[in-house]
């Protein structure tokens, strides 16, 4: 099992993205903490795991909140005396998306406050819970992986995304700044970047606002988006999580610094 004996910390674990990838790092031996804003929502993922042998314990934890966050990094180190990898799969739910026309509106017509809450809640999510492992990691003097998700349009142009784009693309720009200051130290920082994610609840509500932005049915929205990528297809989750095994685990220490592109060749490296 390539994650035996780490412990992993997951924020925003009650989602499709962070469930998939919580249930992936525990069949690889990972011992879990999870977290969200919901505490239903974490615990279900958590009792999934144990009932399958693995081990996990659930927290309620607002990552935009910052003594939450630090206050139950703390609880983990003095249960599990290190944190070896975490991963950050929290996001703007999909109805406040929608509710607020944070995507669907020309830049033009966007209001600014639908243009800054996607930058102000993704970066300062992913630099709270990146500083805060990084710091414990510090502390323990012992390697450690700093995990991030971002979809393609942090990386390429793409129209009625608002300020969702100018989010993500700070995330891999952040990713970066983690890496060059503490890689030197045992401390990587990584990016997995996909698709949008078919199977998750999250993008059937944003291809809605696409569709109805573009006239055209939801089915067509994500043909148009799936026929950028070589693959004709979307990401899978199944290879989201398989990637992030693998780069949280022994067999990618050389990866840091870096994006790992899961977008079937629509983005550029």
């Amino acid at each position: 099992m390539l994650l035996e004996n780490k412990t992993a910390v997951i924020y925003g674990a009650g989602g499709a993205v962070g469930s998939a990838i919580a249930q992936a790092f525990a069949r690889d031996g990972a011992r879990l903490f999870l977290t969200g804003r919901k505490l239903d929502n974490v615990q279900a993922v958590a009792s999934r795991i144990t009932a399958n042998g693995g081990t996990a314990e659930a927290a309620q934890v607002d990552a935009l909140d910052e003594a939450a966050v630090e206050a139950h990094l703390e609880a983990v180190l003095e249960k599990a005396g290190a944190v070896d990898i975490s991963f950050n799969a929290t996001g703007i739910p999909a109805r406040r998306v929608e509710e607020l026309g944070m995507q669907g509106l020309s830049l033009t017509e966007l209001p600014v406050e639908s243009f800054v809450e996607p930058l102000a809640t993704y970066a300062r999510s992913h630099f709270l819970t990146g500083r805060a492992a990084a710091r414990q990691m510090l502390r323990a003097q012992r390697p450690g992986v700093i995990l991030m998700h971002t979809p393609e349009p942090g990386r390429i142009g793409a129209p009625l995304i608002g300020g969702m784009g100018p989010a993500w693309g700070a995330i891999e720009s952040l990713c970066r700044g983690f890496s060059v200051e503490f890689a030197a130290r045992g401390i990587r920082a990584v990016c997995l970047r996909t698709t949008g994610l078919p199977e998750t609840p999250t993008i059937n509500v944003v291809f809605g606002i696409h569709a109805k932005a573009l006239g055209i049915t939801s089915a067509e929205v994500q043909q148009m988006f799936e026929s950028r990528a070589h693959t004709q297809r979307s990401t899978t989750l199944a290879e989201l999580a398989g990637a992030a095994v693998f780069v949280a685990s022994d067999l990618g220490n050389g990866l840091t610094g870096a994006v790992v592109n899961l977008t079937g060749g629509e983005t550029p490296d």
